[in-house]
């Protein structure tokens, strides 16, 4: 006989899972320890909704789902966040929930509540094991869903009753183990790879935009043959980063503003028009505009503007364009000069605000000291308004999936979740997670987390005292707070301290160099860098609005 716990976690492992995520507690908590015993790694976090984050950035950086496990109830609708933003982001996801006892049910059982129905407009699968003879074929759907066509969320429910059952293992339906090489992929349209070889070939002032969808897809060898035989220029988006390097001459993100806005034709690798990148509307686009897309999910083509639509795989699909295109190469010298020289004069602006050496400390020139010292091969994890923008435009990355950050739903809460899921991916390497101080709130008790299973993390809050912009102490003294405020005596490297870690509160710029060379040379060590800021500090004034302005 065999328990309904280890028909569960035996289901997963056989199908090279690797990682749960969670919180115990009654009806899960032996399924907890019965993962364990399936050679699979848990890590019990402090709330439902990072362990829900982090596993969502497993999925993106291993395009495996994690398992989140969680009570029923309150234990589900915490972990609803992390849900939601991996299906938006389309990153693989399994959770798990326990559920009271069937007996039980529409009396009022501890926890009791219609979880299917609180879960469903976040999944793309679901199923209540109600027998456990069926467990191991209804999990490897989950586990398979999970990851095929636009990857996504699945759920499964178990209940008390059934977890503490027995079945003879002979009864158990037997399903072949589920493995990546299984995924479908698929080529473009023939016909619509020609006509985007015709519009790009005829483009003046062609654009190649590189998005998340080519980094989960793992397409970074075929988009980094594509753009230097071809020689486009292009431009990624934030989490894009790294799929072709920063360093390489055909970057444009510097020149931004001109390169979206003059582009006649935009090839989109695995990205979308949302607002991310302004819905490809004008005034930041050309009303003219052509638009090549690359993706797997059909309902994303023509979302707000008409696309040549190449749908597949994003690694075939720009093979075939590489075979397409032969030896041809882009050529028009005065649309390239005339992004460079863009690039170089932002380029400029951005180091002369590094520069500066006027306290108290900005944006700029606390993100220009810590850039110094960031190893190449490091992961960055950017969460916060201005401190998530700025440092997307300072921090350069050469190496895909390096960069993650709140990403499509714009979720606030990830950094310490999505650090230590990185942490666990890339253990021989130093996790950065650069957070604003309201970021940092959301999940900032994570941090015990990560000491408590040995994974070292920096985390540099960037302190402003607020949401966008902050108070001083002078004007914290009345007891009507402006609505952006926070306590501008907040000690958060304390937090870290208490853990056996080591904190720094930074103020001046000598502070931050000295702090940054005992990180570095310390990789083993866990750390908090309280950073404090103006207050009133901002980021550099934009062309155009990133989305409707607040009139703060």
């Amino acid at each position: 006989m065999i328990s309904g716990n280890q028909v569960i976690a035996q289901s997963f492992a056989q199908n090279h899972l690797k990682y749960v995520f969670g919180i115990v507690g009654v009806p899960v908590i032996e399924l907890g320890y019965a993962f364990q015993a399936n050679g699979m790694e848990y890590y019990g976090f402090r709330n439902e909704q990072g362990a829900s984050y982090a596993c969502g950035a497993i999925g993106y950086l291993t395009r495996l789902p994690a398992i989140c496990l969680v009570v029923s109830g309150p234990g589900l609708v915490h972990a609803l966040a992390g849900c939601a933003n991996a299906q938006v982001n389309g990153w693989p996801m399994v959770i798990v929930a326990g559920s009271s006892e069937n007996g039980q049910q529409s009396y009022g059982a501890f926890q009791e509540c219609d979880q299917w129905n609180i879960v469903k407009p976040y999944i793309k699968f679901g199923a209540k094991i109600t027998n456990l003879r069926q467990a191991p074929i209804l999990i490897e759907k989950a586990i398979r869903q999970s990851c095929v066509g636009r990857p996504g969320v699945t759920y499964i429910e178990v209940s008390g009753d059934l977890l503490r059952s027995n079945i003879p293992e002979n009864e158990l339906i037997k399903v072949p183990s589920f493995t990546l090489e299984q995924i479908p992929r698929s080529l473009a349209d023939p016909k619509n790879i020609l006509q985007a070889v015709e519009q790009l070939k005829n483009a003046k002032r062609p654009l190649i935009i590189v998005g998340k969808g080519a980094s989960i897809s793992f397409a970074e060898d075929q988009v980094i043959k594509f753009i230097e035989s071809t020689k486009l220029p292009f431009l990624p988006t934030p989490m894009g980063k790294g799929v072709v390097p920063d360093s390489n001459n055909l970057n444009v993100s510097a020149a931004r503003s001109t390169a979206l806005g003059e582009a006649d034709v935009i090839l989109l690798v695995g990205a979308r028009l949302n607002w991310i990148l302004h819905f490809g509307l004008p005034p930041r686009f050309d009303d003219n505009c052509q638009f090549i897309q690359i993706d797997n999910y059909p309902e994303e083509f023509n979302n707000n503007r008409k696309t040549t639509t190449l749908f597949g795989d994003v690694s075939l699909v720009i093979d075939q364009l590489q075979k397409s295109f032969g030896n041809w190469q882009f050529n028009n010298k005065q649309w390239i000069d005339k992004l460079f020289e863009k690039r170089n004069k932002n380029t400029l602006i951005n180091q002369q605000l590094m520069n500066d050496k006027e306290l108290p400390l900005e944006y700029y020139s606390a993100f220009g000291i810590i850039k110094q010292y960031l190893p190449k091969d490091c992961v960055y994890v950017g969460e916060g308004a201005n401190t998530m923008d700025v440092g997307r435009t300072i921090i350069e990355h050469d190496i895909p999936r390096r960069k993650l950050d709140s990403g499509t739903f714009g979720t606030m809460g990830i950094g310490l979740p999505f650090a230590i899921a990185s942490k666990l991916v890339f253990r021989d390497k130093q996790v950065f997670a650069i957070l604003g101080d309201s970021a940092f709130g959301f999940s900032g008790f994570e941090f015990e987390t990560s000491t408590r299973y040995n994974l070292p993390l920096v985390i540099i809050i960037i302190n402003n005292n607020g949401i966008f912009m902050g108070v001083d102490e002078l004007s914290q003294k009345n007891n009507e707070k402006p609505v952006t405020a926070l306590n501008p005596n907040s000690r958060y490297e304390k937090l870290c301290e208490s853990f056996g870690g080591k904190g720094f509160l930074v103020e001046t710029h000598d502070q931050l160099h000295n702090a940054m060379k005992d990180i570095i040379n310390n990789p083993q060590q866990s750390y908090i860098v309280n950073v404090r800021i103006n207050p009133y500090g901002q980021k550099k004034p934009q062309e155009h609005a990133w989305l409707t302005q607040s009139k703060l």
